[in-house]
């Protein structure tokens, strides 16, 4: 289904605008590939920049994002840090310590809900560039990945940035790193001096500022079947997780991509996904996989307790299908 240029789709990917005839010449848009999906870009250029400079300036800010965190490419400092020798200590780069920061304040706060070296896991599980075979794990495969999970074992000194390898640990940031992705990206173009625009990156969102005309960016949010809600990003971000996109079966079980760092097992609760709500898309990404694997219940109160604007999607008949927290924005318009 296509969208106007004011409103797009969360919960998946967004879906391409399209034109109306109202709209002005200096909104614009843009887009491209990055970290196996999309980016795309609707933004005021009041001031005319070349479309090639803000190209330029988007795809330099992802580029460093790639370059630091991503665990599909083996030169990153990422892929650098999980081949690293027993007892090393790395510097990280900033954003790539903002980033574990980020990861570190919410592993603490979920009791190990989000775990930033899960990837032994999810390679067992058969995802991620180390996906092992196509069936399920066994017992010793098991144990031998958990034996390379634990937060706490990395030694993080949140001052100096600096993270301890204590030997065959890999990270892995897919859970946090598209989000702080978008934020890098509108902090580029806001140093270009775009300050009214909507920036994707494979369905997380943001929005600064406002359409030509005084109205707020708006997206569509998956709720259920029949039913979708429509949101404000008035200097917002949304995230969408869930298993409903990426799943494995063998042997007669089917189970979804988030694995649960505290039990070695991919979760398989009600939950089909979380939408949450922040002014940074990565505080909204890493509570979304936080949300998603505390599970329906358990994350619904999770999220009350600590004010997150979240929209719970459930497929059991037993549980609500569509559930909000109290922070959750009214639907836009309403």
């Amino acid at each position: 289904m296509g969208l106007s240029f004011s409103t797009w789709r969360a919960g998946g990917y967004a879906n391409a605008a399209v034109p109306r005839p109202a709209d002005p010449a200096t909104l614009q848009q843009l887009g491209g590939q990055t970290m196996g999906t999309t980016w795309s870009l609707r933004f005021d250029n009041p001031r005319m920049l070349p479309l090639a400079a803000v190209r330029g300036s988007v795809e330099l800010a992802l580029a460093r994002v790639v370059a630091q965190m991503s665990h599909w490419e083996p030169e990153s400092d990422i892929g650098r840090f999980n081949r690293a020798p027993s007892g090393s200590r790395h510097v990280l780069p900033a954003e790539f310590a903002d980033v574990m920061r980020c990861a570190a304040h919410w592993v603490a706060a979920s009791g190990g809900a989000i775990d930033p070296t899960v990837g032994p896991l999810v390679a067992c599980w058969g995802f991620g560039p180390e996906a092992q075979a196509d069936g399920l794990p066994n017992a010793q495969a098991l144990a031998e990945a958990r034996a390379h999970v634990g937060w706490q074992r990395l030694a993080f000194d949140a001052a100096e940035g600096s993270l301890l390898q204590p030997g065959g640990f890999a990270l892995d940031l897919s859970g946090i790193a598209k989000g702080f992705a978008v934020d890098h990206g509108v902090a580029a173009l806001r140093a270009l001096g775009l300050c009214d625009l909507l920036f994707e990156i494979g369905g997380e969102l943001r929005g600064a500022g406002r359409r030509p005309g005084g109205q707020p960016w708006q997206v569509l949010v998956d709720g259920d079947p029949a039913s979708v809600r429509r949101v404000a990003l008035a200097d917002m971000a949304i995230a969408t997780s869930g298993d409903r996109w990426h799943r494995r079966s063998h042997d007669g079980r089917d189970w979804s991509h988030t694995i649960d760092p505290r039990t070695g097992e991919p979760t398989a609760h009600a939950l089909a996904s979380v939408s949450v709500m922040h002014a940074e898309c990565m505080q909204a990404d890493a509570l979304a996989t936080v949300l998603t694997v505390l599970g329906a219940e358990e994350g619904f109160d999770f999220a009350q307790r600590h004010d997150i604007a979240a929209l719970f999607v459930s497929h059991d008949a037993t549980s609500p299908a569509v559930q909000t927290t109290r922070a959750w924005p009214a639907p836009a318009g309403a």
